[in-house]
């Protein structure tokens, strides 16, 4: 596809969507996108809503961009992460609907949304690093620690255990899981009453809250581009 991200604006709500027409998978064409999509969120001072396509947050990383391994993949990986980060610190609130599979790197953006909804279904959510033998990155360690339930954290992280969308609410993956026909309905009225609040405040609490979370997500992205030989000034956005 030409652009895997479509951008509507209705009553101060962004809407942001992901259609490869594939997986969606997470692709350095994928997040330039959504970077361009939240930029414009941003200039509409619009509430977030990100979703998917029907059966697919995202698969995560583009497994053959990744295989292959030199810049590529390390401008990827580092984009990938970035994005998440971006997301978790986001001035206006963000309205994340799972629409199926997130796996990975879907999984981490999953966990960078201030609401996240998920669709009911035969679905697959969790970080697959372990299992598919590759050691988990400081990030992905970062970004689950500030978002699973403890007893999970473990389970998730070391032995890759991977959830339906009920067990993955209580793993603390997602907050709520909705019929997959009322999904983006649900996901648009969270969106709308978040515009309620008062933006600055919502900042700047987000921010305080989420300061030391931020700080160790920033200093392992910095670990793991050292890690895998990217210069930490590169940006992709």
């Amino acid at each position: 596809m030409s652009n895997p991200v479509t951008y509507r604006l209705e009553d101060s709500v962004a809407s942001i969507v992901m259609d490869d027409g594939k997986v969606n998978v997470m692709s350095l064409q994928m997040t330039r996108a959504l970077n361009a999509a939240l930029d414009r969120a941003g200039a509409d001072k619009a509430v977030v809503l990100l979703t998917g396509r029907p059966g697919v947050f995202s698969a995560g990383f583009d497994l053959s961009v990744l295989g292959v391994g030199g810049d590529d993949a390390r401008r990827m990986v580092k984009a990938g992460f970035e994005l998440a980060e971006r997301v978790l610190s986001f001035p206006a609130p963000v309205v994340i609907a799972c629409t199926g599979h997130a796996v990975a790197m879907g999984a981490f953006l999953l966990l960078s949304g201030d609401v996240r909804l998920a669709a009911a279904g035969h679905f697959k959510i969790g970080a697959n690093e372990v299992a598919i033998g590759l050691t988990m990155p400081h990030f992905g360690i970062e970004i689950c620690r500030q978002r699973l339930a403890p007893a999970h954290f473990n389970r998730a992280v070391i032995n890759s255990e991977m959830y339906s969308p009920d067990q993955a609410a209580i793993a603390g993956f997602v907050d709520r899981i909705i019929p997959a026909t009322e999904l983006l309905s649900e996901a648009l009225d969270a969106a709308r009453t978040l515009g309620k609040l008062n933006m600055a405040v919502h900042t700047a609490t987000k921010l305080r809250a989420r300061s030391q979370a931020l700080k160790s997500i920033r200093e392992a992205i910095e670990l793991d581009s050292s890690s895998i030989g990217l210069a930490s000034a590169q940006s992709n956005r």
